[in-house]
């Protein structure tokens, strides 16, 4: 089995720059990884335990000067909160940087967890289920229908007769991350894949189990979002738990690493790149 390897880009923190995002984008692109991630938060309360920094550059911003710097490689959101965006916006906002990268974006989306992050943009919080599912529907019928008619009872969308051109040629993978069941529900009814994040292996074991019993197609990618660092963690660390993962039939995986500055992420991912060379 070849894996597929992500690396998440310097977006937040100390390391985080244009100049680091474009550099760690081109360079991740020449050693052969197969895409560059962004996480996702607007704002966060004063002290919060995670995420470590609230310096964080806005993902869509940061990505598309990633693919701007870059020919190749894919792009990929981990993960976008679809329900603190207005679903059209968001549509033509995703649709946009697909088309100008040629076709290179995975959305990974979720609900979201930060209820202040809520709260701070007058998004409902308890709404966030029903928002999310909306949202990508909406998003669905942006890229793919011509004209769109489309009512959302849960973000107030109404379309009549409207039309979201340019519209992608090809449809937008939407990986669903999360590990709740509604999480779990909402990738098999409607994901081309699921996108996990900071799961041991054991338990990531059941989660691939489920999903693979509802969604056996190959075609339906099974992501992990892992804690690594490869100028922190001894490689026979890092390729004992990626050998895990496969068992578990994770497909693909994304590292990230905490370094916090330009250099060392660069050097960071030349650590990986070989740790990961016999199995990408």
């Amino acid at each position: 089995m070849r894996m597929k390897f992500g690396i998440h880009l310097p977006q937040s923190g100390p390391a985080a720059s244009a100049d680091a995002i474009s550099g760690v984008a081109k360079h991740a692109e020449d050693l052969g990884f197969s895409d560059v991630w962004v996480s996702d938060h607007i704002v966060l309360p004063r002290g919060a335990a995670y995420p470590p920094s609230s310096y964080i550059l806005e993902p869509l911003v940061a990505l598309t000067w990633a693919a701007a710097a870059t020919e190749r490689i894919g792009l990929g959101t981990t993960v976008l909160v679809l329900p603190l965006r207005p679903p059209v916006l968001l549509a033509k906002m995703l649709g946009s940087i697909d088309i100008m990268s040629g076709g290179r974006l995975t959305v990974g989306a979720a609900s979201g967890w930060l209820k202040e992050e809520f709260d701070a943009l007058g998004v409902p919080f308890e709404e966030r289920g029903a928002r999310t599912d909306e949202t990508i529907d909406l998003m669905r019928q942006c890229w793919e229908n011509d004209p769109i008619d489309a009512v959302g009872t849960a973000t107030g969308v109404k379309l009549v007769a409207m039309r979201a051109k340019p519209q992608p040629d090809r449809r937008i993978p939407i990986w669903i991350g999360g590990h709740s069941e509604a999480a779990f529900r909402r990738a098999i009814r409607v994901g081309d894949g699921w996108h996990g994040a900071f799961q041991s292996p054991e338990k990531t074991f059941a989660m691939t189990a489920r999903l693979r019993r509802e969604k056996p197609e190959p075609a339906f990618t099974l992501s992990m979002r892992a804690s690594w660092d490869a100028l922190r963690d001894d490689a026979s660390h890092i390729l004992r738990e990626l050998d895990q993962f496969m068992e578990a039939g994770i497909q693909h995986i994304v590292a990230e690493p905490i370094q916090r500055d330009r250099d060392s992420w660069l050097r960071c991912g030349d650590a990986f790149a070989k740790i990961f060379e016999p199995v990408m």
